[in-house]
């Protein structure tokens, strides 16, 4: 029996709920917030003023917006470089074995977060074990500085990111049939031809959802940067901290987290216009044919 056409709607009424109540309106609040002019004492003044967004053309403001950019981008594509081969080998795994190896990836989380930062602030230490070993190694000089620069935050950022693209990759790979890689191998196609051309395919959606669940974290990362980062290695969650708290100036707080929630919103638009694509794909017809032929 066919379930009524008023159904659908209603069941997902209270997930729509909380969306709106808990996503949609706070969202609006801080864009209509930036509009409005700072108090002396450090509250939200009466009336509207368009100074707050003209304060945004400060030359330092573009140069963090895209080191935050930049910075979550590049600790996303390592994330992803480093998790899809160990997603593809955990599910390649024995069952036993699988299980043991998804309790090492979780086991950090076990660990306070800022406790991991500030072993990795210990480790990158100028008297630091990674700095020693590399010296002694020649890898690098005794004046290197590892710690407080840009390159510090992304490894940071890699590793507590990392266990969030291999658990969705790790998910989507679990379900990919491997037997269609050993069929593309009978057809002609390379190990890597037939990894690029069938598997990755395979687990789009686990791709997709690493992404987002990497990128968008990164974004608003406060807590690395202000902890292994400098003072010239600042992303914007840290100067929205800034504005909120030290200067307590929250219309210009409200105007930089307006300006990353639109960077937020551009990856989740295009990873729904990649889904529907990808949906719409498989209604028009069967999946392509096994790519052949040598790499």
């Amino acid at each position: 029996m066919k379930s009524p056409r008023w159904l659908e709607p209603l069941l997902s009424l209270p997930s729509f709920g909380w969306l709106v109540v808990f996503f949609a309106v706070p969202t609006l609040l801080v864009f209509v917030l930036s509009f409005k002019p700072t108090d002396l004492t450090g509250g939200v003044g009466a009336g509207w003023t368009l100074d707050t967004w003209r304060s945004l053309a400060n030359p330092s403001y573009p140069v963090i917006i895209w080191r935050t950019v930049w910075l979550s981008a590049l600790a996303t594509a390592l994330c992803l470089g480093f998790g899809i081969p160990v997603a593809y080998w955990i599910a390649r795994l024995d069952e036993r074995w699988r299980n043991r190896v998804l309790l090492l990836i979780i086991l950090p989380f076990w660990t306070n977060f800022l406790i991991r930062i500030f072993a990795w602030r210990t480790l990158l230490h100028p008297d630091g074990y990674v700095k020693s070993i590399a010296v002694w190694l020649g890898w690098a000089e005794p004046n290197t500085q590892l710690l407080y620069n840009d390159w510090a935050i992304l490894l940071v950022l890699v590793y507590t990111h990392l266990p969030f693209a291999i658990l969705p990759l790790y998910a989507a790979a679990e379900k990919f049939d491997f037997t269609l890689l050993d069929a593309a191998r009978d057809l002609g196609a390379g190990r890597w031809r037939a990894f690029r051309s069938v598997f990755l395919p395979g687990i789009r959606v686990g791709l997709i959802t690493a992404f987002l669940i990497v990128f968008i974290p990164a974004l608003g990362s406060y807590a690395i940067p202000a902890i292994v980062g400098g003072p010239t290695s600042e992303m914007i969650g840290n100067k929205i901290a800034q504005r909120a708290t030290t200067d307590r100036n929250l219309p210009h707080a409200a105007a930089l987290g307006a300006v990353l929630s639109v960077v937020i919103f551009v990856p989740l638009v295009a990873a729904a216009a990649l889904r529907r694509r990808h949906s719409n794909g498989n209604a028009a017809g069967p999946a392509p044919a096994i790519p052949g032929g040598h790499p």
